[in-house]
């Protein structure tokens, strides 16, 4: 696609990417993207941070340093690259605890951020997409079973969704990545299924949208985040797609797309949004936090005939 949503960098995560921000942009160029947004993770605290942080002798002091380099190197590229492509400055926030929440307002009031990703990677403070072992433990605290661990995630999701109202929210099933069966129809559980419309009712009221992010699909699975009948149900509310690549390096930037557009046609999807920035103030912005972040639209017929696709 000619649209990512969703990106890290080696750079500014690197814990588990790779390359240098600039690398990730130019090679968003050299594939003629027209938007690439820029969404590096958002400072955490100390309790949250991740195995091999903590053996990096990582620190909340420097995290925040890191964003502020990360919010003056992403506007130095926007400026560079200007006449090749649209870069928009955004992050991923990490929904884990209460005080995420304040985190999230620090960092919304140290930089006039365009927009960000709103994202679930725990449950019951516990990372369910970092490792297996990780996965299991916060499914006992669930109660022991990928059923609850489910329901529990959507209440955690709804949660972030109720007190943030993310434009883009990120990877809606990520919760399906490190369980029993990540292909699984969630219809098979009504009590899940009843939150996940929940959700989707919540996202298409308040404007919302969901990304397509081909991750899921270099990480062994037949489809992207969501799955087709998630997306099928957001249909049927009028809700909006964006689409993301969640590349954590250059080998990852629009990886598996052509997939993706193929899967447009098997979830119905006819009409897809990407995120664009005015050179004023937008008076009925869709976001007042964002007032310069627009929602623009393409048909998939249309997509289709971008540059993108000639490679």
């Amino acid at each position: 696609m000619p649209f990512s949503h969703h990106s890290h960098s080696g750079q500014f995560c690197p814990g588990h990417a790779k390359n240098q921000l600039e690398e990730v942009v130019q090679t968003a160029i050299a594939q003629k993207m027209q938007v690439f947004c820029l969404t590096e993770h958002m400072p955490r605290h100390k309790e949250d941070f991740y195995p091999e942080e903590i053996e990096a002798n990582e620190t909340e002091e420097h995290m925040i340093e890191n964003e502020a380099a990360y919010w003056d190197e992403a506007l130095r590229l926007r400026e560079k690259y200007a006449s090749q492509i649209k870069i928009l400055v955004g992050f991923e926030i990490d929904w884990i605890r209460p005080s995420s929440l304040t985190l999230i307002q620090r960092s919304l009031a140290r930089f006039p951020f365009e927009f960000f990703v709103g994202s679930v990677h725990h449950v019951h403070t516990i990372p369910i997409d970092f490792d297996r072992d990780m996965y299991v433990q916060a499914r006992d605290a669930a109660g022991g079973s990928d059923e609850r661990l489910f329901e529990d995630y959507f209440d955690a999701q709804l949660d972030m969704l109720k007190q943030l109202k993310p434009l883009v929210v990120g990877h809606f099933d990520l919760i399906r990545l490190k369980s029993d069966d990540p292909q699984r129809s969630f219809t098979q559980w009504p009590g899940v299924w009843k939150k996940i419309l929940r959700n989707l009712d919540f996202i298409a009221e308040y404007g919302g949208m969901l990304e397509l992010n081909s991750a899921a699909l270099r990480k062994g699975m037949s489809e992207p985040y969501p799955k087709a009948e998630i997306c099928k149900e957001f249909l049927a509310r009028n809700g909006r797609f964006c689409l993301s690549d969640d590349s954590h390096g250059v080998d990852q930037v629009g990886l598996n797309f052509h997939r993706v557009l193929d899967f447009l046609g098997t979830a119905g999807i006819s009409t897809l949004h990407y995120l664009e920035l005015s050179d004023t103030d937008i008076p009925d912005a869709v976001d007042s936090r964002f007032p310069r972040t627009r929602i623009m639209s393409i048909p998939v017929d249309e997509l289709k005939k971008l540059p993108f696709w000639v490679r």
